[in-house]
């Protein structure tokens, strides 16, 4: 018996890429393209520029993908929403989910197709393995350490095959994540929730750290919103039963409530109340900037990212998560099977 007549059929997929046309998904298709195996059924793109951007896809899409690949609109509604609109738009068993800033490896679709193959019945998900490159001669700054993080994170769509019938099962991705945050935890909770079980593969996929200005970290903080989310549908142990870390939260509701302490002291004339805000706002802000400073390659345009970003990030931490929990102050709390119970708010 040959080789070929050995090797199971491999299973049918399709690729699904919420993009907003970044140079990077040239990238990652053209990766795409070059991954040794069997081929994806179709490559589903979902434009997710505004409906007013009439221009083309600012994509170069290899000669080989050319055939499989179609572009759909998704309205600027998110990426969860684009995943929805990508995956129902593709009737393959198996929707593969890749961002369009990674970079598949070179034997992926065999890897791909091995993982699915050995996925059971039961599998609703096979993650990716998802590498991160740091530069090999300095500390990792702060915003590649955020990046890094993905290399640990649990069910993170970067690279998520899941299997069609599951998707159906819970509904696709909870479109109230606006950003590439939480909504595939909350996904997989779900999925979990409703007794499907989730795997991680063999295949493996580059994230390379992507450019980013001085106050990447600051824009981040609005995540604090979703973990409103999360929290509100999934518990408070939804950490971890998620696999993913607590961050500095509380830390930075302390820090936030002293630095307002101190305002309102100086305004309201209690001398004591406002030194004892500023000594402890103070003291809070400097203990968060070194933390990131001493764990960065500490050269001068670091450390002032770090003094800037660290007096700044609590507040506006602190006014996200606010922002959130009165947002989805009547989200609905999963019962035991993963389905919603009550109102869902769908602001």
């Amino acid at each position: 018996m040959t080789e070929a007549a050995e090797r199971p059929a491999a299973p049918e997929y399709a690729v699904v890429i919420p993009t907003l046309g970044r140079p990077s998904l040239a990238v990652a298709l053209r990766a795409l393209a070059d991954a040794k195996g069997p081929a994806p059924r179709r490559v589903v793109l979902v434009d997710d520029r505004p409906l007013g951007d009439c221009t083309a896809l600012p994509a170069a899409i290899p000669e080989e993908l050319a055939p499989l690949v179609e572009i759909t609109p998704g309205c600027a509604a998110g990426p969860a929403a684009a995943r929805n609109i990508g995956w129902r738009a593709a009737p393959e068993p198996w929707t593969v989910f890749l961002d369009d800033d990674v970079v598949p490896g070179p034997t992926w679709a065999d890897d791909l197709a091995a993982d699915l193959a050995a996925a059971a019945p039961g599998a609703a998900g096979v993650q990716g393995r998802i590498a991160v490159p740091l530069p090999g001669d300095r500390r990792p700054t702060d915003w590649e350490r955020m990046t890094a993080g993905l290399a640990t994170a649990r069910w993170i769509t970067a690279d998520m095959a899941y299997r069609r019938t599951a998707l159906e099962a819970v509904g696709g991705f909870d479109e109230r994540f606006p950003r590439a945050f939480r909504e595939d935890a909350d996904l997989a909770l779900r999925m979990v929730a409703a007794g499907w079980r989730l795997s991680a593969g063999s295949r493996r996929t580059t994230h390379p750290v992507r450019p980013a200005d001085r106050w990447v970290s600051v824009r981040a903080q609005a995540g604090n919103a979703d973990d409103a989310l999360m929290a509100r549908v999934h518990g408070p142990d939804w950490w971890t039963r998620a696999g993913a870390p607590r961050g500095r939260l509380r830390r930075h509701l302390a820090i936030t409530a002293a630095g307002a302490a101190a305002v309102i002291g100086a305004v309201t004339g209690g001398r004591w109340p406002a030194a004892g805000g500023a000594a402890l706002w103070l003291a809070g802000t400097a203990e968060f900037a070194l933390a990131r400073v001493l764990a960065g390659p500490r050269t001068r345009d670091e450390i002032v990212t770090m003094a800037l970003t660290s007096a700044v990030i609590p507040p506006v931490a602190t006014a996200h998560r606010m922002a959130g929990l009165v947002r989805h102050r009547s989200a609905a709390r999963l019962d035991r099977t993963g389905a919603r119970t009550g109102a869902v708010d769908r602001e």
